[in-house]
């Protein structure tokens, strides 16, 4: 009997830290999405990039049903590239459960062009943003997003 306990005991052991492994990867893969978009400019990142994502992976923000597929969205952050050099992405909290993982981040950046109707000259942006990421098998299926775009300029 105690063989048995034991024996259960080492099982219960082994699959918690199996499940905990496995949590601490998926955040991981989740990080070189955010790697990606503060260097918006690299191919590196970019590939990187492609080889955590689900062949059939989209992005979503918002319910018009026009979805960024992995070529729109890697067109989008190359834009950002060029358009906002100083583009930083900053993770500040990650939480998970199950396959998914809630991001809390933090972007900021000093555009050299017009975005979203402001001019572009010296004036920076610091936003919040949340994302849920949906991870199977070891790739991101699904990003849903919210930044917080209307407040962003600031002196």
């Amino acid at each position: 009997m105690k063989l048995f306990k034991a024996s259960l005991t080492v099982i219960a052991l082994l699959l918690g830290s199996i499940g905990s492994a496995a949590m601490a990867d998926d955040k991981k893969v989740v990080q070189i999405f955010y790697d990606l978009l503060s260097n918006p400019a690299s191919e590196q990142h970019a590939t990187a990039f492609k080889g955590i994502a689900a062949e059939n992976w989209e992005s979503l923000g918002d319910y018009s049903g026009a979805n960024k597929t992995i070529d729109k969205f890697l067109g989008q952050v190359g834009g950002f590239g060029k358009l906002i050099p100083d583009l930083n992405w900053k993770v500040e909290q990650m939480i998970q459960e199950g396959n998914q993982v809630v991001v809390k981040s933090r972007a900021t950046g000093i555009p050299v062009g017009p975005l979203f109707g402001v001019d572009g000259k010296g004036k920076g942006f610091d936003i919040l943003t949340i994302d849920i990421h949906t991870v199977e098998d070891g790739k991101i299926v699904r990003s849903y997003h919210v930044e917080d775009w209307r407040v962003h300029c600031v002196s």
